[in-house]
């Protein structure tokens, strides 16, 4: 693996990544690294901790503690906050029996903090896991510079219109994709149902899709993968904004969302597409409410985002539609010819937390 210089992009640090990411896992000791969602709602943070044995459930590993005055989750006269691991993955950087360990976040009373939305899916996933509900996201970013400039643009002035950019090959049009290739792999690794990927439509705008999951296994996993997308990114030198429209693709560029997929065993049987048009008016109902917690800024971001141009709907109008990308809620082709399957709901923001979102759509359709 090499790093890239953001100004030169030449390798940097080969030989100390080989000797120290490459030696051989430790025989005995376990490195177990925890990571949870911090104060703002979409940035993450983690440390690690050694075992002298791998637990063997996830209820084996202990609750940790951390300074929440320094993530924006707790003042500095009673910082003190606790991680409860509910999800391990192996680690794809240390390799061995080391492990990735998704949290929440607890407060001094041993209740979800403010930006901890899991304990809350949960309970709704729970109360509709009859219904087998299916869910898959489609997570674009925006591989930038660290100076938060989009990786491949120029830096005085635009790259070439859109048009070149999607699904594209070539120097000139798919930048960043060593880092697109090596989180790829490292989600492979880390057990996650990674479906795909691609480039988009925007200039270092890139796409993976995480799914098929069930119930709070689609929020576990989507965080996890971006975790691991942003340490990826860090060891090659760049960055990643999920920020669905940064100011300076403002013009007429792309923005970046996470369209989601859902679907019940009643969707998925023959016959299935009524359910699918059914559900069409839960998620009408609810559309304003689901607006405020499709992005971390109750609806702020979506609203640079939900133009209705550049294959989005409006924000402040429910619609729905075959094959339409214009749409809050498409039905893809195939699905209205076969008669069953699933349906995509467009609006939620690249930057939105999957519990909230995989939350609302349950509730919306089946509650």
């Amino acid at each position: 693996m090499t790093h890239l210089n953001y100004e030169t992009r030449m390798p940097l640090g080969q030989a100390v990544i080989d000797q120290f990411l490459g030696l051989r896992p430790h025989p005995t000791k376990i490195q177990a690294t925890y990571v949870w969602i911090d104060g703002t709602g979409e940035n993450l943070r983690s440390k690690t901790r050694t075992f002298d044995r791998l637990p063997k459930k996830i209820e084996d590993y202990p609750i940790w503690n951390y300074d929440g005055s320094s993530t924006g989750q707790a003042k500095g006269r009673d910082s003190d906050r606790y991680l409860r691991p509910v999800a391990a993955y192996p680690d794809p950087f240390l390799g061995g029996a080391n492990k990735l360990v998704m949290c929440d976040t607890l407060d001094h009373e041993m209740q979800p903090t403010a930006t901890n939305h899991r304990q809350a899916c949960a309970e709704i996933m729970n109360e509709i896991r009859d219904t087998r509900p299916w869910f898959g996201m489609e997570q674009e970013y925006l591989i930038v510079d660290r100076d938060e400039h989009p990786l491949g643009w120029p830096k005085h002035g635009f790259p070439a219109p859109q048009g070149k950019y999607y699904c594209s090959v070539g120097a000139d049009r798919a930048f960043g994709r060593e880092v697109v290739e090596t989180h790829y792999r490292a989600c492979l690794h880390a057990g996650l149902n990674i479906f795909g990927t691609n480039a988009e439509v925007t200039p270092g705008q890139w796409e993976f899709q995480i799914g098929t999951c069930e119930g709070i296994d689609m929020g576990d996993q989507l965080w996890m993968s971006r975790y691991i997308l942003h340490r990826v990114a860090e060891q090659f030198g760049v960055c990643v904004s999920l920020d669905p429209k940064p100011k300076v693709t403002m013009g007429d560029w792309n923005g970046a969302g996470c369209h989601t997929n859902f679907s019940t065993a009643e969707m998925r049987a023959p016959g299935g597409i009524a359910a699918i048009e059914a559900a069409m008016e839960g998620l009408k109902r609810t559309h304003l409410e689901a607006m405020k917690v499709y992005d971390p800024h109750g609806g702020e971001d979506n609203l640079r985002r939900l133009t209705g141009r550049h294959e989005t709907s409006s924000a402040d109008k429910f619609s729905w539609g075959v094959a339409n990308r214009g749409c809050s809620i498409r039905i893809p082709r195939q699905v209205a010819a076969e008669r069953k399957g699933y349906l995509e709901d467009r609006r939620p923001s690249s930057n939105c937390d999957p519990y909230q979102v995989t939350a609302m759509i349950a509730q919306s359709i089946l509650l």
